[in-house]
């Protein structure tokens, strides 16, 4: 089968969607299968990469770290002639997932998209921040899901948001998965002499995108009290993004830069080596579908403190494999890590093995086949007969629906959350933070 991946970020950035992107190309290829992924220029991409296509893009988009694929779409017909794609898989609702739907739609081939992210969240990256956006966010992504012919979710949790928000396209629950045999060994206290971390220390780690959306200041916030209860704890932060001055100089503020350890991205052994470094995996992040570095941390035998949240409440099972947060409270949640960093050698012993079969559902070779399998489906149930897809009256019919209904969701999307805005008689429900009580 031939696969067209499109995303709106890959590699060199590094987050759940990228690696989710990567992981299941590559367990693609490995099953015999070709993938294509076609994604905007990038500042730092490699010069080589195979199997992926780089378009012309705006840089660093509005300040941001993104890159806007600018609509060319001819630039793809040598590509779409040359590998000739069974499946088109989406990656976004907007922009490249905007570029899916008329490839898809002009080349009669069924449309998959992966709902990776709370798009509302991510509002801080916009030219504009408002309530009104975040409406605007949900229901254009709600719109844009039931233009296509198959929704994936990461999660139970996604597919009732989704269905609250009127997504009627058929929707499947398959989790990104890990390679779960990486993760079995690692050499924490190398990693831990590399980076001046005391092999006697309580490290609470973290690793994922430095940004806003992942609830830092809170994290930081947690991890500044903890270490100033008890003196041999030090925080570990894997990752880059905009929240890294933040954090630094949230430390620095505290008279606790000493102690803390951020390394920027790390990748392979590298990272494995820096799970096997935490005593404790802290997340307190309210925007994921899936905490992909949640299962990557278990599979390593870190116990995990998190918010209950989507992405996370699938994962983490209260007082069973860490501790699971109802609410967003720092003393809570500083008494929760400091509870995991109390367990005796014999009973971390014991929870590591817990840790680990929880993760035995995550790998990712199981996920990539149920993907297969999905992809068969959709495309037994929407078949083209030859005739109509060397048509070009058909398609260009097609093409043509593509355009109206893109637009007719930005529209749509545009005049309900003004509608919404206008004439909402509830307030909305407020996350109350404690740390600023």
């Amino acid at each position: 089968m031939r696969i067209l991946m499109m995303t709106n970020t890959y590699f060199p950035m590094v987050g759940g969607l990228e690696q989710s992107v990567h992981s299941f190309s590559e367990e693609f290829k490995r099953l015999g299968h070709e993938v294509l992924i076609v994604t905007p220029a990038f500042e730092g991409a490699p010069a080589e990469e195979p199997g992926v296509i780089r378009i012309p893009a705006i840089q660093k988009f509005k300040g941001t770290i993104f890159s806007i694929n600018l609509p060319i779409s001819s630039l793809l017909k040598r590509y779409m002639k040359e590998f000739v794609p069974d499946i088109v898989h989406s990656h976004g609702p907007f922009f490249m997932g905007d570029f899916a739907l008329r490839l898809s739609r002009q080349h009669a081939i069924p449309l998959v998209f992966t709902y990776h992210c709370m798009f509302e969240q991510y509002v801080h990256d916009w030219p504009v921040q408002n309530e009104g956006v975040k409406r605007f966010m949900v229901k254009l992504a709600a719109g844009y899901s039931n233009l296509t012919d198959q929704v994936i979710v990461p999660s139970e949790s996604v597919r009732d948001i989704l269905l609250k928000r009127g997504v009627k396209t058929p929707m499947e629950i398959i989790p990104t998965g890990v390679d779960l045999k990486r993760f079995v060994k690692g050499d924490g206290k190398a990693f831990r002499q590399r980076n001046q971390i005391p092999p006697d220390a309580l490290v609470v780690g973290h690793a994922g995108r430095l940004a806003p959306e992942k609830n830092l200041e809170f994290l930081v916030n947690c991890m500044i009290e903890l270490l100033k209860k008890d003196p041999r704890a030090h925080a570990l932060i894997v990752g880059k993004g905009p929240s890294e001055k933040m954090i630094k100089d949230a430390f620095v503020k505290a008279g606790l830069e000493k102690r803390l350890h951020l390394t920027g991205v790390l990748q392979y052994q590298h990272l494995v080596d820096a799970y096997f470094a935490m005593d404790v995996f802290a997340f307190a992040s309210l925007s994921e579908t899936q905490g992909i570095v949640l299962i990557e941390a278990m599979a390593a035998g870190v116990p995990v403190v998190a918010l209950d949240a989507p992405g996370a409440r699938e994962v983490v099972e209260d007082y069973h494999n860490g501790r699971l947060l109802k609410e967003m409270d720092l003393k809570s949640f500083v008494d929760a890590l400091s509870w995991v960093l109390s367990w005796t050698p014999e009973e971390l012993k014991t929870i590591k093995q817990v840790i680990r079969m929880t993760v035995q559902k995550y790998p990712i070779d199981s996920a990539a086949k149920r993907m297969l399998e999905i992809y068969d489906k959709i495309r037994s149930r929407k078949s083209v007969s030859l005739g109509k897809k060397n048509s070009s009256l058909y398609l260009f019919q097609w093409r043509m629906k593509a355009e109206w209904d893109i637009y007719s969701n930005y529209i749509r999307s545009v005049a309900t959350s003004v509608f919404e805005g206008n004439f909402q008689r509830t307030e909305p429900v407020k996350i109350i933070d404690r740390t600023k009580t």
